[in-house]
């Protein structure tokens, strides 16, 4: 089984680098699915995957860790077990992006909710990459 099709999050799947994390919100495009603004950008990355992704959640919104976390967790979580819709199509075109998912709402929405939106950005982003060739 292809490594980056299992339902695992390692990570080399993560944006961490603060250099491709500053690229993304200055070089990348972006688009708006409600809770999530999505930024992105065509990468090249050595990890063995076709894709890494961030999350953010405002401080400024968001007073308390603990709801920052628990969506962070909720976004992983959604991303985690639909990466599939993604990677598939990036590994047909061989292409590799990075993105970020910044929460943009102001109430704590049910994981449900979340993950239908996660799947609809990842079907997007699976869409725009290949009209960006």
């Amino acid at each position: 089984m292809n490594k980056s099709l299992r339902h695992t999050l390692t990570k080399k799947e993560r944006l961490h680098r603060k250099k491709l994390i500053d690229k993304v919100f200055a070089q990348g495009e972006s688009f708006h699915l409600y809770p999530f603004k999505v930024a992105w950008i065509k990468a090249d990355f050595n990890t063995g995957y076709n894709a890494q992704f961030g999350i953010s959640v405002s401080k400024k919104i968001f007073k308390k860790a603990v709801d920052r976390n628990l969506l962070k967790r909720r976004s992983r979580e959604a991303y985690r077990l639909n990466k599939h819709i993604l990677y598939n199509e990036l590994n047909l075109q061989n292409k590799k992006i990075a993105f970020m998912l910044i929460y943009i709402s102001k109430e704590i929405l049910p994981f449900e909710v979340i993950e239908s939106k996660i799947i609809l950005i990842l079907r997007r982003l699976s869409k725009l990459d290949e009209k960006s060739t």
